[in-house]
């Protein structure tokens, strides 16, 4: 089901800030940058991985509360699957808290889904199935 790690979301008060130490600090490429929903995100290339800055563009957003519940930090782990579909469909069978019970729209046009943290031992993971080229 899991082909790999897609990326690392990491909740930042200031996307610039957080792109310049990335970018000129540690040498790592920013390979995208959109806004998606309520949030300016920003993609740095890392071999295969990538790692998804996010800010939040409101007080009241997913982001901006996480961040003032529990600060900057690692906000969850992706994992690339083939069929999110056949994915979702395998977890609910198995019982696993699911956040989304059908895919959304992700970044890069891709479908995306979350399942809970309580199922994973307190870290949200998400589930993406990249756009079809």
């Amino acid at each position: 089901m899991i082909k790999k790690i897609e990326h690392i979301g990491v909740a930042v008060k200031n996307l610039n800030e957080a792109e310049k130490f990335y970018s000129e600090s540690l040498s790592i490429d920013i390979l995208d940058r959109e806004v998606h929903g309520d949030m300016k995100v920003s993609f740095l290339c890392i071999g295969e991985t990538s790692i998804e800055l996010l800010e939040g563009l409101a007080p009241d957003s997913v982001i901006a509360k996480f961040i003032e519940k529990r600060g900057e930090g690692i906000h969850h782990i992706a994992f690339e699957v083939d069929d999110i579909d056949r994915a979702l469909e395998t977890l609910k069978k198995q019982g696993v808290s699911l956040i989304d019970q059908k895919p959304r729209s992700g970044a890069h046009n891709s479908r995306v889904a979350f399942l809970n943290p309580k199922a994973a031992h307190g870290i949200l993971l998400e589930l993406v199935e990249p756009a079809k080229k």
